[in-house]
C-alpha cells in the first residue's frame, strides 16, 4: 500500500512537472512575441496623409504664458529676452479707442494687472508665433532653400543650409523669426515638427 501511494505521488509530481515544462515551453515563446511586438517599429509616418494647419481661439487665451514657456523648454529656445518661437501680447483698446501692447518677457510669466480698468474698452491676449503660411514669404525669399514647406503644410528651416542672410526675417509678416544667437541660423515655430509626425500634440 506504501509503495502504491509512493508510485502514484512520484506519477502525480511527474505529471504536474510536464504540465509546467509545456507552459514554460509555450509561455516563452509569447512573451518574446509580446516583447518583440512592444520594440517593433512603428509604422513610418506618410507627410501625404495629413495637412497641418494652426488655429488659435483668441477668446479663451488668458495670458498665462504657458505655451510660450513650453515652446521655449521643448525646443531649447535660448533663455534670454527677445528670443521667442511663440510669445503672447496683451491689446488694451482705450476709450480714445487707441490701442496699447505689451509683452512683457514674451508673457512667459504672466502679465502684471492693469493700474486701471477705467477709460478702457477691452482688453485680450494674442499668442503670437509663425502662421506656417499656405504661401510663404519666408520661402521664396531663401537664396539657399533652407526655408522650405513641407509636404503637410508645415514650414521649416534646414538649419544645415542656412547661411544667416535674414532674408526670411525680414520678409515673415508675422515677426516670428530671429537669428538664433550661438547657431547663428534663423529659428522660428516648427508646429513641434518631431511630435506630430509621432501622433503627439504640440508642446
Amino acid at each position: 500500500m506504501t509503495d502504491k501511494l509512493k508510485r502514484r505521488e512520484f506519477v502525480r509530481k511527474v505529471v504536474e512537472g510536464s504540465a509546467s515544462v509545456v507552459m514554460l515551453s509555450v509561455c516563452g515563446p509569447m512573451r518574446s512575441l509580446v516583447r518583440a511586438s512592444e520594440q517593433a517599429e512603428p509604422t513610418p509616418y506618410d507627410p501625404t496623409t495629413h495637412y497641418y494647419g494652426m488655429g488659435i481661439q483668441i477668446d479663451k487665451c488668458i495670458g498665462c504664458g504657458k505655451c510660450a514657456d513650453a515652446c521655449k523648454s521643448e525646443n531649447d529656445v535660448p533663455r534670454e529676452p527677445f528670443y521667442f518661437r511663440t510669445w503672447v501680447e496683451r491689446y488694451i483698446i482705450d476709450s480714445d479707442r487707441e490701442v496699447h501692447v505689451d509683452s512683457p518677457g514674451g508673457g512667459i510669466h504672466g502679465f502684471p494687472p492693469l493700474a486701471t480698468e477705467e477709460d478702457i474698452l477691452r482688453s485680450f491676449f494674442v499668442p503670437k508665433l509663425c502662421n506656417h503660411c499656405d504661401h510663404p514669404p519666408c520661402v521664396q525669399v531663401c537664396p539657399v532653400g533652407a526655408t522650405f514647406k513641407t509636404e503637410d503644410g508645415v514650414v521649416l528651416v534646414d538649419q544645415d543650409y542656412c547661411v544667416g542672410c535674414r532674408y526670411c526675417i525680414q520678409a515673415c509678416p508675422y515677426g516670428a523669426r530671429y537669428l538664433h544667437p550661438e547657431k547663428h541660423v534663423a529659428d522660428k515655430c516648427t508646429f513641434c515638427y518631431h511630435r506630430i509626425t509621432k501622433g503627439m500634440l504640440p508642446a
